[in-house]
This record gives structure tokens, sequence and C-alpha cells, in this order.
């Protein structure tokens, strides 16, 4: 057994690479081989997004606050709300983030699969964005 306390694990702002806008991460879980999976609580300020990217192995979202929305690669975007919990199959490609108006916040699970959990892609534009 491990437990791991809460104050030896920093908040981090998002990379300007992987976001758009003000983002922090709280690091949650990141398991030893051969266990894989790994996740964080990710705090959204109203406009901040992710880029567009995908995870080889899927990745549930927990929204815990605020409101916020998601967008799958061919598909409009859809808002959020506290409780829900959205899933996204291995290797599709999607971006996730607060609304124009509203901070949300959400826990990202994923699983990594030879060491890597995403695949980081373009940004998205202020026109998908708002579309």
């Amino acid at each position: 057994m491990q437990i791991i306390r809460n104050e030896s694990r920093a908040s981090t702002r998002g990379p300007a690479d992987w976001f758009t806008g003000s983002v922090r991460i709280d690091p949650l879980v990141s398991t030893p081989e051969p266990a894989r999976v790994s996740g964080a609580c990710v705090t959204f300020e109203p406009g901040a997004r992710t880029a567009w990217h995908t995870h080889p192995l899927g990745q549930s979202l927990i929204v815990l606050s605020g409101l916020g929305w998601v967008q799958r690669e061919g598909s409009p975007k859809e808002e959020i709300r506290p409780g829900d919990v959205v899933w996204f199959d291995p290797g599709e490609k999607h971006w996730h983030g607060a609304t124009d108006k509203a901070a949300m916040t959400h826990i990202a699970i994923q699983e990594r699969l030879d060491g890597k959990a995403v695949e980081w892609l373009e940004h998205v534009s202020d026109v998908q964005y708002m579309s």
C-alpha cells in the first residue's frame, strides 16, 4: 500500500502547447507498471480548452463543477454539467474545456499504452470553439 499525501502533489499550469487559456492541473494518480491508469483534476477558466487530442485507450471525464463543452471530430460540440460523465473511444479525436462564460472542473482518467496516455494535436481555433 502507498499513501500519496495531498501536499506532495503540486498544481501546475496547463502547458500552452496543449491548452488555450488559463488551465490548472492537479495530479491525482499515476500508477506504476504494470498498472497504467493516470488521472488529474483539471480546472479551465472561461474560454480555456484543450487542443485537439486522442488517447490510445480512451478517456473518461467526470464533471465536478461549472459548465463546459466537449466535441469529437465531425460532430457538434455538446454542453457538459456537474455529474456528467463523458467517454471518448480509443483514438477518437476530441477536445474539452470551459464555456466562453463559465469555468469548468473535471477529473480526467486515462490509461497509458507503451508509456503514452495522450497524443496532442493542433489547437482548437476560436472559430471552432465558438461554433
